[in-house]
């Protein structure tokens, strides 16, 4: 295709953009394909699946999406930058200014750090779960569970039991909710009456002892096969242990309740999955729960699980958390160890969770986190801070980049409801806005695909001959082949871009200690039944869902997605805070206030389970 090669952008050294908010810097939105599924979808892949015309297809989808011009043949001066690694110093308290945060010893197991996660938490009511009833509507949380179990007033079995039931439930017709890939009840049952006996014996391991957990199926979980939300990847790499997440979790005497359903092979936002049903959104179950952590997000949001684990590699746990009403937290790349992790990428994932309130994700976060024992470096280990929630005395002076353009790009709905909670939590703190300019971010959104694209696709390569493509959904027969075409220099040009935006990045959080926007760019979209049978390729709707997130993966940075209110028909919003590297308790800090302004108008879904009160 060379006598077809499209001019590239030039790029202006970092050091010579203009970020304040008047900057002429363009916002610039490349066109998208419209909707494919069902026939359509099919008759697209066959094409993209033939030797000479999908070559053909292939340049054309690459040039109209624009990664000739902004990424393939870009000429950019900076290097690249293959992993988005930070660097931790002794010195982070004074670099990132964190404040109101404890120290904790990392060599701390991960019961210990639970413990000290729950001294960092403002103490709870001691009402039983009866009077703990109000009139606005509250899921249980991990502290709702340990106290109700070390009081006696319910068991781990008994919640295991009720879990069981409404899971048996969920999967009835006429609409199914397709939470679970695997989910074994005897396997539940036995941790529960494990579980239940050391409450009995009035010694449980930690506050987790006897919770519900979900687990995402990209993530190692035995006895279970980690499938990728495939047919077949199983059958090549079958699971013989736990992935270190779960090993930590397990450790702390977590119930491990089963394998979410997902997006397969995380290739799609939507979480309609052609093999083990689409996932259905709690709050309206004809909508789509957002991917590619779905089932994770809607077992929280349902009620069945007050945490889950996901991994984000594209918005993948932010983006479904938003959109089911519930918090998604992703930690700084590197925070959490990837052991155990389907290797679909190597460099944009981490694991995240998803969890009822931002108390039930810090404590997770304090029981996974932490550098492997046979990774650690040789010099003093960094120092683990955790946020003190619990403090009486606010975190002050706190500064919020907004680029205007940006934030305002998404329905009027969200827009509105965005902008409303940030102006409430900026006037109930004192904290303020800062107007900023975030050059490229179509640019950015672009090299990001490259990267994953490629990523993914030289994991899979190995599996690909041996493979029956009829085992595969025909979206991800698509993705597959897109992901396939991007070569060594477009690869190369994106860690450039990765390096650049990195930079600008640090730039901005010089004015600023955390970006915020919405987490989506709109609410969760209906559910079409000619997708059902071979997923859908929507470039229209993905790309307004993505739109936020994706420096968080790219440059490694943490962020977190907090409920702030619903639309006109009653699906949920969510708002997006975005730190520095390693500030994960100012984001935790910043995500506790809004959820104090914002918790009394949480709405209960329509489909939710109560696994306390179920008779």
């Amino acid at each position: 295709m060379g006598l077809l090669r499209d001019a590239g952008v030039v790029y202006k050294p970092v050091e010579q953009i203009d970020l304040g908010p008047c900057s002429n810097e363009s916002y610039f939105k490349a066109d998208k394909a419209p909707r494919m599924a069902g026939f359509l979808l099919k008759i697209f892949a066959w094409f993209l699946e033939s030797r000479i015309i999908g070559a053909l297809l292939l340049y054309i989808v690459k040039k109209n999406n624009q990664v000739h011009k902004l990424v393939s043949n870009a000429t950019l001066e900076e290097p690249p930058m293959f992993v988005p690694l930070h660097p931790i110093t002794d010195c982070i308290k004074t670099d990132l200014n964190q404040q109101e945060v404890k120290q904790i010893d990392s060599d701390a197991s991960p019961p210990e750090r639970v413990q000290q996660a729950i001294k960092c938490i403002p103490v709870t009511s001691e009402k039983s779960l009866d009077d703990l009833k109000s009139s606005c509507f509250r899921r249980w949380t991990i502290a709702d569970y340990s106290r109700a179990y070390s009081t006696g007033e319910i068991t781990p079995l008994r919640v295991a039991e009720h879990f069981i039931n409404a899971v048996r439930e969920s999967c009835s017709p006429p609409l199914p909710m397709s939470f679970f890939i695997n989910s074994d009840a005897e396997d539940i049952l036995r941790q529960a009456t494990e579980s239940t006996l050391r409450y009995e014996r009035g010694n449980p391991i930690s506050a987790l002892d006897g919770v519900l957990v979900a687990i995402k199926d990209e993530i190692d979980c035995y006895p279970y096969p980690t499938t990728g939300g495939t047919k077949w990847l199983h059958k090549f790499r079958p699971c013989t242990g736990d992935a270190c997440c779960v090993m930590r979790l397990r450790s702390c005497g977590a119930i491990l309740v089963g394998k979410t359903n997902m997006h397969e092979l995380g290739a799609g936002v939507s979480g309609i999955n052609p093999h083990y049903g689409p996932i259905r959104n709690p709050y309206n179950p004809k909508k789509i729960c957002g991917g590619s952590s779905s089932g994770s997000a809607a077992v929280v949001s349902s009620g069945l699980c007050p945490v889950a684990l996901g991994v984000d590699s594209g918005g993948s746990v932010r983006m479904p958390a938003s959109l089911c009403g519930v918090f998604g937290f992703k930690p700084t790349f590197g925070c959490i160890p990837h052991s155990g992790v389907l290797p679909l990428n190597w460099t944009v994932g981490t694991v995240g969770i998803l969890a009822a309130t931002l108390e039930d994700a810090f404590i997770v976060y304090a029981a996974i986190s932490g550098d492997l024992p046979s990774l650690k470096p040789t010099t003093l280990p960094p120092k683990v801070q955790f946020p003190l929630l619990n403090s009486t005395k606010p975190i002050s002076n706190i500064r919020f980049a907004k680029y205007g353009e940006w934030f305002n790009d998404c329905s009027d709905e969200i827009r509105i409801c965005c902008s409303n909670a940030l102006n409430l939590l900026c006037e109930h703190y004192k904290w303020k806005t800062v107007g900023v300019t975030i050059p490229d971010i179509e640019s950015m959104l672009l090299a990001h695909y490259v990267t994953i694209s490629s990523e993914c696709s030289t994991s899979l390569s190995s599996h690909m001959e041996k493979l029956n493509f009829a085992e595969i959904g025909w979206d991800v027969r698509v993705a597959l082949r897109v992901c396939g075409a991007f070569h060594g220099k477009e690869y190369i040009q994106a860690q450039k871009m990765r390096n650049r935006q990195m930079q600008i990045h640090n730039n901005i959080f010089a004015m600023a200690d955390v970006i915020v926007a919405p987490t989506t760019g709109r609410t969760a979209y209906s559910i079409v039944d000619d997708a059902l049978k071979t997923g859908e390729v929507d470039c229209i709707n993905g790309a307004a869902l993505i739109r936020y997130q994706i420096a968080g993966n790219f440059l490694g940075l943490p962020a977190v997605t907090v409920p702030v209110g619903y639309d006109k028909a009653g699906l949920p919003i969510g708002l997006q805070f975005m730190g520095k590297p390693w500030s994960e308790p100012t984001l935790m800090h910043v995500a506790y206030a809004m959820q104090a302004l914002c918790i009394s108008e949480y709405r209960k879904p329509k489909v939710f389970y109560d696994l306390v009160h179920k008779n």
